[in-house]
C-alpha cells in the first residue's frame, strides 16, 4: 500500500510563489554582476587568489588579471608591461644591416639653394641622419644626390626651421641622437668638418653649441665671430658701454644664434619645450637657450676651429608675396620682429607667474 501525500496550491498562490522566486534569483543574478562590473582592475593586483571575488567574469580570473600598473612608464603608457614599452623613435630608415646613426642634420631648405645644401651635407658622414625640411614642397627633386636616397623629407609649403622643429623634432624622436644640429641652407662649409666638431663639443664639455661665423657681409653677432688661435671661445667683452649688462648672460656669454645651432640631446630636451608652437621665426629664443643649461656661461660656446661662413640667401624669405609695394622678404623681416616681441612678453609674464608660483 503506498500513501502519498499532496497539497494543492491554489493556481494564484502558485503563480506569486514562482513570481517571488524569479524576483530573487534575479536580484542575485543583478547583484553579482553590477560587484563584478564595478571591480577595479588595477586594485586586484593587492588581492591574493584567495579573495578573487567569486562573480568575476571568466576573462578576468586567475591568471587572466592584469599584474602590471608601472607608474615609471610614460604617460600614457602605465598599464603596459615595462619590458614591451618602446617611448623613443628615431629617423631611422628601414634597411637591414644600417648601422645606427649617432648624430642628426635637420636642413630646412629650398631648390634654390640646392649646390649650397649639396655641401653641407657632404662635411657630414654616415654617422649622421640627415632630414630636409622642404618649405618649397619639391622634396622628390633631390634624386641627382647620392645621399638623399638616406635621407628623410619632409615637405610643408611656406614653413620654418622652427615651425618644422616644433612639430617633428620631439625629443621622444631624437633621443637616439647625442647632437642634434637645426641649420639654414645658406651657409657655406669649406672651413668645417662634422666629425671634427663632434669631437671638440665633447672636449669643451659644450651642450649647445655653434662653429664660429665668417660673413663678408657682416651680419653676425660679436659673439659668434671667428676668433683665431682659439678651439672655442665661450665669452666676448662688450663691444661698447652697456651691452652686457651681466657678463655671463647673452649676448656676450651663453649665446649661440638660431642660424646654425648645435644641441646635446639633453639640452634640446629643455630646448624644444621652449620654442613656442605659434612664433615660427625664433627670434628670440637665441637669448633664452641659456635657461636650458646649468652653468650656461661654461657649457654654451663657439667653436673657432670649426668655421662657417653665413652666405645671407634669404630664400625662405622671397616664397612671400609683395603688400604694398615691399619686397615679400621685408614683410618676413617685419614678422620677426614683432614675434620677437611677443616672445620677450611671453617670457616676462612666465617669470612672473614663477614669482607668485615660489611664494606659494
Amino acid at each position: 500500500m503506498k500513501i502519498g501525500f499532496c497539497i494543492k496550491l491554489p493556481e494564484a498562490w502558485l503563480q506569486i510563489l514562482l513570481s517571488f522566486c524569479s524576483v530573487l534569483i534575479g536580484f542575485h543574478i543583478g547583484s553579482c554582476l553590477q560587484r563584478a562590473n564595478k571591480v577595479d582592475v588595477l586594485k586586484l593586483v593587492a588581492l591574493s587568489e584567495d579573495h578573487t571575488p567569486k562573480c568575476l567574469p571568466a576573462a578576468f580570473k586567475a591568471d587572466n588579471i592584469p599584474k602590471i600598473f608601472a607608474t615609471t612608464n610614460p604617460r600614457g603608457a602605465e598599464r603596459l608591461p615595462p619590458g614591451i614599452v618602446q617611448p623613443y623613435s628615431n629617423f631611422n630608415l628601414n634597411n637591414s644591416g644600417a648601422e645606427k646613426a649617432k648624430y642628426l642634420l635637420t636642413v630646412t631648405a629650398g631648390m634654390e639653394q640646392k649646390d649650397t645644401v649639396n655641401k653641407i651635407v657632404s662635411k657630414f658622414s654616415e654617422n649622421f641622419a640627415i632630414v630636409l625640411f622642404h618649405y618649397d614642397g619639391r622634396a622628390s627633386e633631390w634624386d641627382e644626390f647620392e645621399w638623399s636616397n638616406r635621407a628623410i623629407h619632409v615637405s610643408a609649403r611656406k614653413q620654418t626651421k622652427w615651425w618644422y622643429a616644433k612639430r617633428f623634432l620631439h625629443p621622444g624622436i631624437v633621443a637616439q641622437y647625442d647632437y642634434i644640429f637645426i641649420w639654414d641652407e645658406d651657409l657655406g662649409v669649406e672651413h668645417f668638418n662634422a666629425d671634427r666638431y663632434i669631437g671638440l663639443v665633447r672636449k669643451h664639455g659644450l651642450e649647445i653649441s655653434q662653429p664660429a661665423i665668417v660673413s663678408q657681409k657682416g651680419l653676425t653677432w660679436l659673439m659668434t665671430k671667428k676668433r683665431h688661435n682659439v678651439e672655442v671661445h665661450r665669452r666676448v667683452k662688450e663691444a661698447w658701454p652697456g651691452q652686457c649688462p651681466d657678463p655671463n648672460k647673452p649676448p656676450c656669454a651663453g649665446f649661440v644664434e638660431i642660424m646654425a645651432p648645435v644641441f646635446s640631446r639633453e639640452s634640446w630636451s629643455c630646448v624644444w619645450n621652449l620654442i613656442q608652437n605659434d612664433l615660427v621665426h625664433g627670434w628670440g629664443l637665441d637669448f633664452a637657450l641659456w635657461r636650458c643649461v646649468e652653468n650656461a656661461h661654461e657649457k654654451i660656446g663657439v667653436v673657432d676651429d670649426q668655421w662657417i661662413e653665413h652666405l645671407v640667401l634669404p630664400s625662405l624669405g622671397n616664397q612671400g608675396e609683395s603688400i604694398n609695394g615691399k619686397q615679400p622678404w621685408e614683410g618676413v623681416r617685419a614678422r620677426c620682429f614683432k614675434e620677437w616681441k611677443e616672445f620677450e612678453r611671453r617670457m616676462e609674464q612666465a617669470k612672473k607667474n614663477q614669482s607668485r608660483w615660489r611664494s606659494h
